[in-house]
């Protein structure tokens, strides 16, 4: 069930299946403000800096049905997705694209952002370890890949090196949201056209 005010770039997501509850309430022109419970601890922490970084106001929350994180840190990913993306409406006077290179100590990334409705994502995130903290490495890599899907749009995810897995997630996840910050802006410029020569997002 999805919920839209038109009036404002805010949406309402519920997804409920016999793995996973979940509801998330977004809005893209918030200050970043986050209410978080995922039940999963480093997964609270990537969203609430998301969040943070994006200036998108985010409450959501999740709980597992079937007992199996994957599901949960999969539907989560794709209700994020499908949250921003219905926020977006039709995506005119936005900025359409984004990008943004972010350390985190010894480490960096690099992420650009396309926000035409062609779904890609290329992944480069440069993982050692087989578990970061009380995630797998494959259930980091579904959750990012989740999101860009539902989200609908073109996102390149590079992490250039670092040492420690944890905060390669994290100027990873920063890099995401200052991208995806200045691609959902609002162009006043644009006069209410769709920012594409196609004439369609």
């Amino acid at each position: 069930m999805v919920i839209e005010d038109h009036h404002q770039r805010t949406s309402e997501v519920e997804r409920k299946t016999k793995e996973v509850s979940i509801v998330a309430k977004i809005d893209l022109d918030g200050k970043g403000i986050s209410k978080i419970n995922t039940g999963i601890d480093f997964l609270d922490h990537i969203i609430i800096s998301f969040s943070k970084h994006s200036k998108i106001d985010i409450q959501l929350d999740a709980k597992s049905e079937d007992g199996i994180k994957h599901h949960l840190i999969e539907d989560i990913g794709i209700v994020l997705g499908q949250a921003v993306n219905k926020a977006l409406g039709k995506r005119e006077k936005i900025n359409r694209f984004g990008n943004a290179t972010i350390p985190m100590d010894e480490s960096i990334s690099s992420v650009s952002i396309d926000l035409i409705k062609r779904q890609y994502s290329h992944l480069d995130l440069k993982l050692d370890r087989e578990k970061i903290e009380d995630i797998s490495r494959e259930d980091i890599i579904h959750f990012f890949q989740s999101f860009i899907g539902n989200l609908e749009c073109c996102m390149h995810i590079i992490v250039h090196y670092g040492t420690n897995d944890h905060h390669k997630i994290e100027s990873a996840i920063k890099a995401a949201a200052v991208a995806l910050r200045s691609a959902i802006k609002i162009d006043p410029e644009n006069e209410g056209e769709l920012p594409t020569t196609k004439g369609m997002m």
